[in-house]
């Protein structure tokens, strides 16, 4: 039996999520540095380093008025999910060493194959509006 499931990672995504209101975007955003260093540090979360700048990437242009074609529900995923890899004390802390970012990761992995279509759009709106910032400078988002 697995020590964190599948099941354990939507429990605990889920549990997050709903938590999540549209003033503790600014809280998140606020704390990036701190998981960002985070997932640095530990070699389970580590891959998925991009992903997680993606996801902070949408939720500032998503909190910022710059992007709103992404459900609440997309949003509130990742922050609960970005949340979750901030707290040491979750379902498994992060103290226990080799198991400590197994549920982190676990979540994290979970959100993403949920919100995939949502940030591959982001991805795709955000390289555009780049490329129209680079051939015209005075262009406004």
């Amino acid at each position: 039996m697995a020590l964190f499931s599948e099941r354990n990672a939507k429990e605990q995504l889920d549990a997050e999520a709903s938590k999540v209101h549209r003033q503790d975007l600014e809280t998140l955003l606020d704390r990036q540095r701190a998981i960002e260093e985070k997932v640095k540090g530990s070699g389970k979360l580590k891959r998925f380093g991009a992903d997680i700048k993606l996801m902070f990437s949408m939720i500032r242009d998503y909190w910022y008025g710059n992007y709103r074609s992404v459900p609440w529900k997309s949003i509130a995923a990742m922050a609960g999910a970005l949340l979750y890899v901030l707290n040491p004390l979750d379902f498994i802390p992060d103290i226990i060493l080799a198991f400590g970012f197994l549920d982190d990761a676990g979540v994290v992995a979970l959100c993403l194959k949920l919100v995939e279509s949502d940030l591959h759009r982001y991805a795709a709106w955000k390289e555009h509006q780049e490329s129209l910032a680079a051939s015209d400078p005075d262009v406004t988002r």
